[in-house]
């Protein structure tokens, strides 16, 4: 951490399409060598799928999807006298929603459809229905946070 001053954040340009900070967001964190063209492309077409498939507005699909991914509370490491401790804290929003649009784009790919559009279209329709890796991973989070309520005293 910087002595000297408090870094700012930078402001996000909204995607065209939809206006939202959160969509150019999830297209920058899925981009791969600076193609952000190809990634607008993969996002657009599997939200207009997942939209159509579910009968719902795309935006308020993603918004969703994305809601039920994002933790509430995580676990933090913290050594204390010679022993590490996982400690559970609470998530802050902006770090909320960085890990949920993470654990999306990692569930997305791990899948086994044939394209890129399709295992986001499938990751975002079970998402928005509380199932897949995504949510399976915000479990975890969870249940380990729960796991180690014992150590919540040695939270700084």
């Amino acid at each position: 951490m910087s002595r000297r001053r408090r870094t700012h954040k930078r402001e996000m340009i909204p995607d065209p399409k939809y206006g939202s900070v959160v969509v150019s967001k999830f297209m920058n964190c899925m981009m791969r060598e600076g193609r952000k063209s190809v990634s607008a492309k993969i996002f657009y077409d599997a939200l207009a799928e997942a939209a159509e498939k579910a009968g719902a507005e795309p935006l308020e699909l993603f918004d969703t999807a994305l809601k039920n991914v994002t933790p509430s509370a995580e676990v933090r490491s913290r050594r204390v006298g010679g022993a590490t401790y996982q400690i559970p804290v609470e998530v802050r929003p902006e770090r909320g929603r960085a890990l949920a649009i993470s654990w999306l784009i990692h569930a997305a790919r791990a899948r086994s459809e044939q394209s890129m559009s399709a295992r986001l279209r499938s990751e975002f329709l079970d998402a928005s229905n509380n199932r897949g890796g995504a949510v399976r991973k915000r479990e975890d989070a969870h249940r380990m946070a729960e796991a180690n309520r014992a150590f919540s005293h040695y939270r700084w």
